[in-house]
């Protein structure tokens, strides 16, 4: 006889769910409250490699929310968990900043530029011409190739960046030889988070503002999930999908009042 989940695990993309260009979502602070309140285990997810968990937690406090380092997952950290399986202790050459480095050395990576296991790239404010060329080369030469995550832009104030997935394209153009990426909508990003968390699949959802990162890594990691509207998605975008979320909402803050039975119709209170 099946049985229902005792109670719900999250995980939550950051931009466009809990915060939008640097301003809070009108009742993140409240759900996250809630969520603390039930003892309901969370974690923040981002695709983003440039920043530690620190950093980010200084990003979330400047919004208003207090989210602890260890609730926050990186495409770094997951990207270094998976190094770590695959060639424990291994060397790498790194195109990333210190989320990415940090995440590295963590795991006892060397890195180095001379003759390295990996080439990992991961996203950085600037990116160089120079460092990008050895990078080519040392793929060539038999380096493995391994991207963070496949964006291919970012935001800034005066437009879109290029981002890891648009580098890793001119890299693996110039190689012949395409990247494995580690983030979402890699159900591997999902499945590295669900094991930081101690959670599993069946009772833990996945909260999105993207169906094609967000939902896509949640539904093939076995995860129910949401979409919310308060990030680049609009009413009709998960219309436009093959697949579908669970459940479409404005916001977080439409599940305030209502954490612990995500799914049910009417609030807890």
């Amino acid at each position: 006889m099946e049985t229902k989940p005792v109670g719900w695990n999250y995980l939550m993309d950051m931009d466009g769910v809990l915060i939008h260009e640097e301003h809070l979502v009108p009742g993140a602070d409240a759900f996250l409250a809630e969520l603390r309140e039930n003892g309901v285990p969370f974690l923040v997810l981002t695709n983003n490699s440039i920043f530690t968990p620190r950093d980010l937690r200084a990003r979330l406090l400047r919004t208003g929310l207090d989210v602890p380092e260890s609730a926050i997952w990186t495409s770094a950290l997951a990207t270094a968990r998976f190094l770590n399986t695959q060639r424990p202790h291994g060397s790498a050459y790194v195109i990333g900043e210190a989320g990415l480095t940090t995440a590295l050395h963590s795991i006892g990576y060397v890195l180095t530029d001379r003759d390295p296991d990996y080439v990992v790239l991961g996203e950085t404010r600037t990116y160089s011409f120079e460092a990008i060329t050895k990078a080519i080369r040392l793929v060539e030469a038999g380096a493995r190739f391994i991207a963070t995550n496949p964006d291919e832009t970012g935001p800034s104030r005066e437009g879109v960046l290029p981002a890891t997935g648009s580098v890793a394209a001119l890299i693996e153009r110039a190689t012949g030889r395409g990247p494995y990426y580690v983030g979402k909508p890699n159900p591997l990003m999902m499945r590295s988070a669900l094991r930081a968390l101690g959670a599993h699949s069946e009772n833990t959802l996945m909260i999105g503002d993207r169906m094609d990162t967000d939902v896509r890594s949640g539904l093939e990691a076995g995860l129910q999930t949401i979409l919310v509207l308060s990030g680049i998605s609009v009413a009709d975008t998960a219309e436009r999908f093959p697949y579908r979320p669970t459940k479409v909402l404005g916001s977080v803050a439409d599940l305030v009042g209502r954490a612990t039975d995500p799914f049910g119709d009417e609030p807890t209170r």
